[in-house]
């Protein structure tokens, strides 16, 4: 018995993580026959299978002057809150013809219903899943308690009612186990844990050719190294330390390459890290065109040129210094293409990840010599190397592959449709037939910095 399921989130579209594991839940969900459908401010994904609202995305004009007047205030006017039940009313509408066009029976809240971003999206949905009854599983990413930004707030009412709403028809879906205690604590509402997952049970499926062209059209030379940092530039990444990290190698054939776009959370940041570059006399390379996601097969503006998996199969290391991350999607990617990589220890690596005993460079704050010293050896000796990535992916497919998430979806499921629901099972996979979709890539678009640059534009 499969269902029509109805994401719905602010944004369905690149590669941030409520987005990438979106990707993941409906390939896994749709393997099995479930039917995806999708409601979202900016959608990538099949567009027949769509209703996109402007006004659900987190940057439209008007949410952005909600957030304004309620973050960092701890009053708000007449004026804010009639505008927010002005856009609740309104998304609500939307929501329902969602449901009601493509027969919901299913709704999976991907983090709308966990950070406020977007205050009237979150009232919207919980008063459509409290006026529908349907079976809903709210996946919580990151929660408005753990992040500064909102702990002085004029919305504390609609927050206690929406992120999370607490609704005996929610199942609520956490990726880690502070998360997990921190809303029990909080809310008294139950959770399950779900990490990120990626497929180790099938390999990276590349595209040699368009690897190739990626590496050398971001303009590395054969004998250069790249050093891949693989998130979106905003601060909380720690950036910084892999800057730091290529100066103290001190070797020239080291280019550090961001893959991702600034501007989610402004370019402030990304301004520094160049001047930080030139400081330190760094090669970086800040990659400005679009890498989407590779899961996503149904791409509504047409197949894209690159996608994260032509990004990493050339990358030599991987650099994850986050100070704070709710899993880290590019740490299980690292692991997934076998690749080396230095993590900073941050407090979800510490409790969930660090104890499953994988092999890594890590830093704890502050970049060591020590620390140092393990990257170079890395980098030198592809023995060690061999050894530490093999190491890694079998622990991984241990405990964060598909199969984890089929059993923990199946689970859930049943929940709301009883033993009538059949399990979650594997596709079948033929690595030898499957089709590499091969466009004629676009030039990739590079700003580079460094010291002979940052000579060149004073």
């Amino acid at each position: 018995m499969t269902k029509n399921i109805g994401f719905v989130s602010t944004r369905f579209a690149g590669t941030d993580g409520v987005s990438l594991e979106s990707s993941k839940w409906a390939d896994v969900l749709e393997q099995n026959g479930y039917r995806c459908f999708w409601f979202g401010g900016e959608v990538d994904r099949n567009p027949d299978n769509t209703v996109l609202v402007p006004e659900a995305h987190f940057k439209h004009e008007q949410v952005q002057w909600i957030n304004s007047q309620v973050y960092g205030n701890r009053g708000r006017t007449q004026t804010v809150t009639r505008t927010i039940h002005g856009m609740r009313s309104l998304l609500k509408s939307r929501l329902h013809d969602f449901v009601n066009q493509f027969n919901i029976e299913l709704i999976i809240a991907e983090n709308t219903l966990t950070i406020p971003l977007h205050v009237p999206l979150g009232l919207a949905l919980t008063e459509t899943i409290a006026e529908t009854q349907l079976p809903t599983i709210a996946h919580h990413h990151d929660f408005y308690w753990e992040r500064v930004r909102f702990s002085i707030n004029a919305v504390s009412d609609y927050l206690r009612m929406a992120f999370p709403p607490n609704l005996p028809n929610i199942r609520h879906v956490v990726i880690n186990s502070e998360a997990q205690e921190q809303l029990a604590h909080r809310t008294g509402i139950s959770s399950t844990i779900i990490p990120n997952v990626l497929d180790f049970e099938n390999p990276p499926r590349i595209s040699p050719q368009k690897t190739r062209i990626f590496r050398e059209s971001i303009g590395l030379d054969p004998n250069d190294r790249m050093i891949l940092q693989p998130t979106r530039i905003v601060q909380r990444k720690g950036i910084e330390f892999a800057i730091e990290l290529v100066k103290e190698l001190g070797n020239p054939r080291n280019k550090l390459v961001v893959s991702h776009e600034a501007g989610d959370e402004g370019m402030e940041y990304a301004e520094w890290l160049k001047e930080h570059a030139c400081d330190h006399g760094v090669d970086l390379r800040l990659i400005s065109i679009r890498i989407d996601d590779p899961l996503n097969k149904k791409n509504g503006n047409g197949p894209a040129n690159y996608s994260l998996w032509d990004v990493y199969p050339y990358a030599d290391f991987i650099t994850f210094p986050s100070l704070y991350e709710g899993f880290g999607n590019a740490f299980l990617e690292g692991i997934y293409f076998k690749k080396p990589i230095l993590v900073n220890r941050y407090a979800t690596f510490v409790r969930d990840i660090e104890p499953l005993g994988f092999d890594l460079a890590v830093m704890d704050g502050y970049l060591s010599k020590k620390t140092v010293q393990a990257v170079v050896e890395l980098l030198e000796s592809s023995q060690r190397t061999q050894k530490m990535v093999d190491n890694n992916y079998q622990i991984a497919g241990r405990h964060y592959s598909y199969s984890v998430l089929r059993s923990q979806l199946t689970a859930a499921i049943r929940m709301f449709f009883g033993d009538s629901v059949a399990p979650l099972t594997a596709r079948a996979f033929d690595s030898e037939n499957e089709d590499f979709l091969f466009i004629d890539p676009q030039p990739v678009m590079v700003k580079q910095y460094g010291s002979q640059h940052c000579r060149a534009s004073s």
